[in-house]
């Protein structure tokens, strides 16, 4: 007859999974993904490092599900933030607008955990959530890009293509700063005007 947990056993693990996941967050947010090791998380977790292997197989499932949870909350503020900008200014280029620079801002108060995210050498596991953010961000941009299109407020265009150029332009962007660990603002401005200067205009001066 095959074991079932009870709820409360349940409880438990999910809260030793949860742990797990904050302290494995924490540790790349601090010191990348080459700094982070099992036994850390797992101590920093209060748990043994085989506790830590009966939730997951190894490094790479791990840090690719840190990297799922956090791209996905990337992703959301950086669309929410294009969301709220539409809406209160009544266009799709300012929605464009707002995500890049909710992106970029995030990243520059982050700059150890988004250098991991972005371009730091990772597991093939973690690389593929990689991809899936890079994409998820496309997508996002493509959908504000579109409307723009069809709004008349920019020239027609391949969407997807234009937002794929941006988020590659972004990364490369900011590589540099983050792997110093810099903030400087002057950069976002400038990858804000390469935004707009991507999507194009019928009015120059608001290239």
């Amino acid at each position: 007859m095959a074991y079932r947990r009870t709820p409360a056993v349940q409880e438990r693990l999910d809260a030793q999974r949860a742990r797990l996941l904050d302290a494995a967050t924490t540790a790349v947010a601090t010191h990348g993904y080459a700094g982070c090791s099992i036994a850390a998380v797992a101590k920093n977790a209060g748990v043994g490092t085989g506790t830590l292997y009966r939730h997951f197989d190894g490094k790479g499932e791990l840090f690719a599900e840190v990297f799922q949870s956090v791209c996905s909350r990337e992703v959301s503020a950086a669309r929410n933030a294009g969301d709220n900008a539409r809406s209160l200014e009544g266009n799709h280029r300012s929605a464009v607008s707002a995500s890049v620079r909710t992106f970029a801002e995030r990243a520059m108060r982050a700059p150890v955990l988004a250098y991991a995210l972005l371009v730091e050498p990772v597991d093939p596991l973690v690389d593929e959530q990689r991809l899936m953010f890079r994409e998820s961000f496309r997508d996002c941009l493509a959908t504000a890009i579109r409307s723009a299109v069809d709004t008349g407020e920019i020239p027609s265009q391949d969407a997807t293509l234009t937002a794929a150029c941006i988020v590659g332009a972004i990364g490369e962007a900011l590589i540099l700063p983050l792997r110093g660990g810099t903030t400087d603002p002057a950069a976002i401005d400038a990858i804000l005007a390469f935004t707009l200067r991507s999507l194009g205009s019928f009015d120059d001066t608001h290239a």
